[in-house]
């Protein structure tokens, strides 16, 4: 059954000052005469769509004017994310021990902050790293904060996923791709 969304109303939580009405002294930014703090974002974690506005807003009548009034269908709050495996981040100091002597199969992933493609790949080897537990090691490691193992590997792109086995690079590959290319690379390897 596929419904239709008439409308949805998206509500501003907050709203920063006009960058004209910033004037920056040696106490720092202020905005009209007020010292302000530097502003902090939240860490983006996706969206929870949930149907129970569409219920409360049904139950008040066929009058399609006062569902109107009541508000949107569908309500979207930020979702809870904590529950995910996070895949831990690698420095250069922890690569001899955590990947080259690792006793099962390592995928890292090599990313950077800025990097917009890397966010999209993250979700993607954090669920592997559910489905491959105790069979495979997963790890996550920054070419901005660890340039000496992304140069050791010619690492030139990211992200870049690496597997190695036995202490000895197998296979890469470059670029955001979909899940079902890092699971069959992943499942080669456990053949082995």
């Amino acid at each position: 059954m596929a419904s239709l969304i008439d409308s949805v109303t998206v509500t501003r939580v907050f709203s920063l000052p006009i960058a004209a009405s910033i004037s920056s002294t040696s106490a720092g930014p202020s905005v009209s005469g007020r010292r302000i703090s530097p502003v902090r974002f939240l860490e983006f974690r996706g969206l929870k769509c949930s149907r129970s506005l569409v219920t409360q807003s049904a139950s008040l009548g066929a009058n399609r004017r006062s569902r109107a009034a009541r508000g949107g269908r569908i309500a979207c709050e930020a979702q809870d994310t904590t529950a995910a495996v996070e895949v831990p981040n690698l420095s250069d100091s922890e690569w001899q021990t955590q990947v080259l002597e690792s006793d099962v199969p390592v995928l890292v992933e090599f990313w950077a902050p800025w990097c917009g493609p890397c966010r999209m790949i993250h979700p993607i080897v954090d669920q592997l790293a559910k489905d491959f537990a105790g069979k495979f090691k997963f790890y996550k490691i920054n070419t901005d904060e660890s340039p000496n193992t992304a140069n050791r590997y010619g690492i030139r792109s990211v992200p870049t996923v690496i597997i190695f086995k036995d202490g000895e690079k197998k296979d890469s590959i470059i670029g955001a791709v979909p899940r079902e290319t890092l699971e069959k690379t992943i499942e080669r390897f456990l053949v082995e």
